[in-house]
């Protein structure tokens, strides 16, 4: 494939849809994360006695769930990335793909 194609390739509009999605939902769920993420260790580094205080009258605190809880989100938003590149992303990538194959068969006639 010589700098032509590549460049028809890059300039294609469902590429630059695909690469724009992935990207805009790549860096919402980040940003999401470093909220949980960070928002838990401000929680430790400014107010520990709430975390040491039970949570249910007995021996768990509220820590171990909230600590529980930025495990289980960051899972459940690798889960919504995989579903949505999974469905919205997969047919696009097809498309892109078929258009990108034509672009680079008509290089190789050429």
């Amino acid at each position: 494939m010589d700098e032509v194609q590549v460049e028809r390739i890059l300039q294609n509009p469902k590429f630059k849809l695909l690469v724009s999605k992935k990207r805009n939902l790549s860096w919402s769920l980040t940003a999401l994360m470093l909220v949980i993420y960070i928002g838990f260790i401000l929680l430790v580094a400014y107010n520990p006695a709430f975390l040491h205080s039970s949570f249910s009258g007995g021996v768990v605190t509220w820590g171990i769930p909230l600590g529980l809880g930025v495990i289980v989100a960051s899972f459940v938003l690798c889960w919504v990335y995989s579903s949505i590149a999974n469905s919205a992303f997969d047919q696009l990538n097809a498309e892109a793909m078929r258009e990108v194959e034509m672009i680079t068969h008509e290089g190789d006639r050429e």
